[in-house]
C-alpha cells in the first residue's frame, strides 16, 4: 500500500492548471503546424499563422494561449494500493485549482449557482471524474475548457436502426451547426454507447486523447478518419472564415450500450485543447 499526501496532489493540479492554459501539448503543437502547410485557403493560412504566432507570445511572455482560461476538467486515475493522507482527495484537487488559477492569474469563471451566477472568484468548484484502476499511483488529467466550444456540445438519442450512417449524421450535423462558434480548428471528441450520461463522458475523455493517435478498433479507426476528411470539406475553415482545415482530428471511443438505444455525444474544443497529464 503506497501512502500520497494530499500535499502533492495540490502542488501538482495548481502547476498543471497554470500548464495547460499557457503551453499546447506537443500533439496539437504538430497538428496546427501540419495545418498551415496544407491549409488551401490564403486566408485559413493567414488565420492558422495568426494562431501559432498569438501561441508563441503566450508561451514567451507567459500569458493564457486563450482568454478563456475554462472551467477545469480533471480525471483521476486511481490505483486502488494507493491511500491518500492528510484530507479528502476532492479537497485537494478543489484547493490546486483555486491555487492555480490564483497565482497563475487566469480568469476565473466559475459561478457558484447556474441561476443566481455569483462568481466563485477562483474558478472552484472542479469538475472531477474518478476512476478506480489497478496499481499503486495516481494519473491526474487537467483539461480546462472554455465554454466557446462547450456550449456547441450536443447528445442524440439514437435509435438502434439509425445505424453507423446515423452516428455519422449526427457528429456532421453537430459540427455544422457549431460553424465558427467552437473557434476552429477543432478537436471533436466523441462518445458513441452507455448511457445518456456514460456517453458524454465518453466524448469529453476523448479530447484528452493525443490527436495523432486513432482508436484501436478497426471500424472506429476508419470513421475518425472519415469524419475528419468530411469535416475538413464542410469549408468552414479557420475561425471560421473558410478554408480546408475545420478540425485538426476526430477521436472517438465507443462503450457497451442496451439493446434499445445507441447514443452519441459531440464534445467539440478549440484550436488549443487544452490538457495536461501527470503520473504520482
Amino acid at each position: 500500500m503506497r501512502t500520497i499526501h494530499v500535499d502533492e496532489v495540490i502542488k501538482n493540479v495548481k502547476e498543471m492548471c497554470i500548464e495547460a492554459n499557457h503551453f499546447l501539448t506537443e500533439d496539437m503543437d504538430m497538428a496546427l503546424t501540419k495545418a498551415g502547410k496544407t491549409e488551401k485557403s490564403p486566408l485559413g493560412k493567414q488565420i492558422l499563422g495568426q494562431l501559432k504566432e498569438n501561441l508563441c507570445i503566450a508561451a514567451e511572455d507567459m500569458i493564457p494561449i486563450c482568454q478563456d482560461t475554462g472551467m477545469a476538467v480533471v480525471f483521476v486515475e486511481i490505483g486502488q494500493d494507493v491511500r491518500i493522507e492528510g484530507g479528502l482527495l476532492t479537497d485537494a484537487v478543489n484547493e490546486g485549482v483555486r491555487q492555480g488559477y490564483i497565482e497563475g492569474f487566469l480568469r476565473k469563471s466559475v459561478v457558484k449557482d447556474p441561476i443566481l451566477r455569483e462568481n466563485t472568484k477562483d474558478n472552484t468548484p472542479a469538475v472531477i471524474h474518478y476512476d478506480i484502476v489497478a496499481g499503486e499511483k495516481i494519473k491526474i488529467t487537467v483539461a480546462p475548457k472554455g465554454f466557446g466550444s462547450e456550449n456547441m456540445s450536443r447528445v442524440f438519442m439514437l435509435k438502434p436502426a439509425d445505424g453507423i450512417e446515423g452516428v455519422k449524421n449526427a457528429i456532421l450535423t453537430a459540427v455544422k451547426d457549431a460553424g465558427p462558434n467552437a473557434c476552429p480548428p477543432m478537436v471533436v471528441g466523441v462518445g458513441i454507447g452507455g448511457t445518456f450520461e456514460k456517453c458524454a463522458l465518453l466524448a469529453k475523455q476523448a479530447l484528452t486523447r493525443p490527436v495523432n493517435q486513432h482508436s484501436d478498433i478497426p471500424y472506429v479507426k476508419d470513421m475518425e478518419e472519415e469524419l475528419l476528411c468530411r469535416i475538413n470539406k464542410t469549408g468552414i475553415g479557420p475561425g471560421g472564415l473558410g478554408g480546408s482545415t475545420t478540425a485538426l482530428a476526430v477521436n472517438i471511443n465507443t462503450y457497451p450500450t442496451h439493446i434499445a438505444g445507441l447514443p452519441v455525444a459531440v464534445n467539440i474544443c478549440c484550436h488549443v485543447n487544452r490538457h495536461c497529464v501527470r503520473e504520482l
